[in-house]
C-alpha cells in the first residue's frame, strides 16, 4: 500500500495472501474471459485469483458479514456480462473492482453512519457491532477516530476514489477504468478527498503526504 493516504487497513487473515499472480496476467486475464463466453468453465480461474483481492476489499470497508455476499454477487455479475467485457477499455481487475463499487454503493449509508458512529466513541472504549468493526478497520497510525469522521465527510464520488487506491491498491489508470471516468477525474476526486481527510486530522498526515504516482 502506497502512503498517498495515511490509511492503513488490516486484511481478514484468511485472505493475507492471495495466490500467486498469473504469468503475463493481463494477456491470460483477456484471454481466459474470451475462452470463459465458449467455455464458461475458463472463468473459474478468474475467480480463483481475484476472489480473495475483492472480498479483502469489500470487508474492509463493510465488514466481513457484507463481504461474503457482495463478493459472491460481484462474480456472478461479472460473469454473466463477461461476453461485454472490452479488453481496450481496461484490465480484468479493474473491471471487477469496478462492478464491486456498485454493488458497494448500496450500503454507502450504513458505512458513513458507522464511520460517524466511530467518530463519537471514547478513545479507548471498545464495543460490538459496525462501530467496533470500522474502528477496528479504520485505523491511521492510532488515528482511527478522527480519521472515521474524516472520512465520513468526504463526498461519496470521492471517497470511492480514496478507497480503491487506497484499499484497493489500483493505479489511478485502474481507477478510471473501474468507474469509467477520465485519468484527470481520478486526480481531481483523489485531491478534494485527500484535503478533507488531512484537514480532518488537522492537516497532518501520519505517514507521507508525497505524491507517489
Amino acid at each position: 500500500m502506497t502512503p498517498d493516504l495515511a490509511l492503513s487497513m488490516p486484511r481478514p487473515v484468511e485472505y493475507a495472501a492471495g495466490p500467486a499472480p498469473f504469468p503475463d496476467t493481463l494477456l491470460d486475464d483477456s484471454r481466459l474471459i474470451q475462452l470463459s463466453i465458449r467455455e464458461p468453465d475458463q472463468f473459474t480461474q478468474i475467480f480463483d485469483h481475484y476472489f480473495p483481492q475483492v472480498h479483502g476489499y469489500v470487508a474492509r470497508r463493510l465488514g466481513t458479514d457484507l463481504a461474503d455476499d457482495v463478493a459472491a454477487e460481484t462474480f456472478l455479475v461479472a460473469f454473466r456480462q463477461r461476453a461485454k467485457f472490452d479488453s481496450k477499455a481496461g484490465v480484468v481487475r479493474a473491471w471487477l473492482y469496478g462492478i464491486a463499487t456498485n454493488l458497494i454503493r448500496r450500503h454507502r449509508r450504513d458505512e458513513v453512519r458507522a464511520w460517524r458512529a466511530t467518530a463519537k466513541l471514547p478513545q479507548s472504549t471498545s464495543v460490538a457491532g459496525p462501530e467496533d468493526r470500522v474502528a477496528a478497520q479504520v485505523t491511521a497510525q492510532g488515528a482511527g477516530r478522527q480519521l472515521a469522521a474524516a472520512l465520513a465527510k468526504v463526498s461519496d464520488k470521492d471517497r470511492e476514489v480514496l478507497m480503491l487506491v487506497a484499499l484497493g491498491e489500483l493505479s489511478y489508470e485502474e481507477v478510471a477504468a473501474a468507474l469509467g471516468i477520465a485519468y484527470g477525474t481520478v486526480c481531481s476526486r483523489l485531491s478534494r478527498a485527500r484535503r478533507v481527510v488531512r484537514e480532518g486530522l488537522g492537516h497532518t498526515n501520519p505517514t507521507s503526504s508525497e505524491e507517489t504516482r
